[in-house]
Parts: C-alpha cells; structure tokens; sequence
C-alpha cells in the first residue's frame, strides 16, 4: 500500500530546515541542494514541493513571520497597556537562541526583499498585519487618536534593538534599559484624576 504524504508538513519541514541552515550560514548559503541535505532529502526530492529557490524562501519568509505572530499571540494583551507592550517586543528580540536564530533570518529576509519583489510583498504584508494588530490592540487600551502613529513606533524600536542586539550582544541590558526609556516615553503612566 502507498505511504500517504502530507504535502504540507513536507513543505513546513523542508522550510524549518531552510530556516535553520539561513540563520547559521546566512541566505547565501541557500539553496536547492543545500535545503535538501540539511533536511534530509534529496535535491528531486524537494523540488516536488518547491520548483524554486524563490518559492523556498517565500515560503520559508512566511513560516518565520508565523513563528513570531504565534509567540506574539501567547501574550497577555489583558495587562496593563505598557508592560503588554513591552512584553510584545521583548517576543521579537533576540534574546535566547531560537529568538537570535529568527532575528537572523528576519534580518537576512529583510535585506533579501530589497532586490526581490515576490520576497518584498510577504514582507509588507507580514508588516501591515502586525501593524494592524497591535493598533487595534493600542485601540482597545484607550489611544486611539494616536494608535497607528504608536504601533510603528514600536515596530521601529523593536526593528532597531533587534538588529543591535544581533550584532552586539553584549549590550543586550543597556538596550533593554532603552527600550524602557523609550516605552515609557511612548506610553506615560496613567495621571490620576485630579
């Protein structure tokens, strides 16, 4: 009897394993027949799911952007607005090895979409819905005048301490400091009534 396949975990496989070989080598070092030896398949083989690179690596682009919006979605958004933010982008930053491995590849994506349109679009759509997201969100937290003006502000603080905290690690408690300075700047305390 034939083994039946299951189209969609193959490609989610083969795009974990382009994932883990893009952020140890970088998206240089991709290609057919490396994603086929890192996940175990031969070159044919993953050509079945994927007739492209391009088609690997957009498909991949957007398994890392569900990683994210599945650790953003574990968040407790019922908190008080400004550690809930907080706690929103401390899930995008690097700060343990399976967050700096996504970093790394969102980094190298990033770079990528410039001279590839297809690439380019995943990311702008993965941006809009995060950005909708989190100005609903802010919206419901009571700042609403000002919630999409806010959310990216926060996408760009979290943009720019993750691509820091990549390269220098070491100052990964000063950029957390800023990232306070910064969030309680963005979001001062509730005044009481007088």
């Amino acid at each position: 009897m034939p083994r039946i396949v299951d189209w969609e975990e193959q490609r989610r496989q083969i795009g974990a394993a382009l994932l883990d070989l893009a952020s140890r080598r970088g998206l240089d070092e991709v290609s057919v027949r490396t994603v086929a030896a890192a996940s175990g398949r031969s070159p044919g083989a993953v050509q079945k799911y994927f007739r492209t690179k391009e088609e690997m690596l957009a498909f991949a682009a957007e398994l890392a952007g569900e990683r994210v919006e599945r650790r953003m979605a574990e968040v407790d958004t019922a908190a008080p607005p400004r550690r809930a933010l907080r706690e929103l982008v401390l899930t995008t930053l690097p700060l343990d090895a399976e967050r700096r491995s996504e970093a790394a590849v969102q980094l190298a994506f990033a770079v990528h979409a410039a001279h590839h349109p297809r690439l380019a679009a995943i990311r702008r759509q993965v941006d809009r819905d995060v950005r909708r997201a989190l100005a609903t969100w802010l919206e419901s937290a009571g700042h609403g005048e000002d919630a999409a003006a806010l959310a990216d502000a926060v996408i760009a603080l979290a943009d720019g301490l993750a691509l820091r905290m990549l390269y220098a690690p070491d100052e990964h408690a000063s950029l957390l400091a800023a990232l306070d300075r910064a969030l309680d700047a963005l979001l001062p305390p509730a005044r009481p009534a007088d």
